[in-house]
């Protein structure tokens, strides 16, 4: 199984018409009210609906993950990297080891 990555380019995600129909009603929904937990965060955003049929979805990540991890020249360089056809700079394929 091989995993694809698509970035935005710097400076585009504020054009992004997606992103601002989203948070408009993200905003919309929270009216104002503290956002005192994750929880309280979460459930604002998951339960954010459109007349026109936007859904979102959301779910609180809790695992633990260690921070501080260094990537060695060597092991950045057994990655196995594909750029895709559009936009190959920004867009790629990462394979699995073998």
């Amino acid at each position: 199984m091989q995993l694809e990555i698509c970035h935005f380019p710097p400076g585009t995600s504020k054009w992004n018409k997606i992103e601002h129909r989203l948070f408009c009603f993200i905003t919309k929904n929270w009216r104002g009210r503290p956002l005192s937990s994750y929880e309280v965060i979460v459930n604002l955003i998951a339960s954010t609906t459109t007349t026109s049929g936007l859904l979102v979805k959301a779910e609180l990540n809790t695992g633990q993950y260690e921070t501080g991890i260094q990537v060695t020249d060597e092991e950045l360089a057994g990655v196995k990297l594909t750029p895709a056809k559009f936009d190959g700079e920004w867009n790629y394929f990462i394979h699995p080891a073998v």
